[in-house]
């Protein structure tokens, strides 16, 4: 503690990631790819971003591939296709972005091979090429905590839709359970 500041949970989480990451070396090609996943306000996000600010990453947020509301399993198939398979393979990897405001597919995303490539988002690890990630993140807090962290991010837009995106979330986890596969399970609460 510095000057009487605790440091930010992310950034205590960060230091974690970061260790466990030390102990991976890098990809055939130079890319590691790190799966970031969790329930809707487990702090994925947040956890992105301080690792990014400590080292130099690429962050792909999988929010900009949900095709809506209802778009959740829909999108992880291109995550392995697309974006996980070629990095790993040291080729640009792409997405295509979804306009939320337009409701529809917007441009399609180019993601150059990177040191660290950090796939962050609900279902992240529930994909079939999981096994391509050299560190598989989980993070989890009570339903109450990330409900409240939720709202408090996107407030009156995700309030109507949390049942439903809860309820996506089921489906995709009950297929691919994505906690077991994690190599590192981290408490946000």
């Amino acid at each position: 503690m510095a000057d009487g500041v605790s440091p930010d949970p992310a950034d205590r989480l960060a230091d974690r990631v970061l260790d466990r990451l030390s102990r991976s070396g890098p990809g055939p090609a130079g890319v590691r790819v790190l799966g970031l996943d969790g329930r809707s306000g487990s702090g994925k996000t947040d956890l992105a971003a301080a690792l990014a600010s400590r080292v130099p990453a690429t962050v792909v947020h999988l929010d900009d591939l949900y095709a809506g509301w209802q778009g959740l399993a829909a999108a992880l198939p291109g995550v392995c296709a697309d974006l996980v398979r070629p990095l790993v393979a040291g080729r640009p990897g792409r997405y295509r972005r979804y306009d939320w405001v337009a409701a529809r597919p917007a441009e399609w995303v180019t993601v150059r091979p990177a040191d660290l490539v950090i796939v962050e988002g609900v279902g992240a690890l529930a994909v079939d090429c999981v096994a391509d990630y050299a560190l598989r993140v989980w993070l989890e807090a009570p339903t109450e905590v990330r409900r409240r962290r939720a709202l408090a991010r996107d407030g009156d837009t995700f309030a109507p839709h949390w049942a439903e995106w809860a309820d996506q979330e089921e489906e995709v986890f009950a297929a691919h359970p994505a906690r077991e596969v994690a190599d590192l399970v981290l408490d946000t609460a």
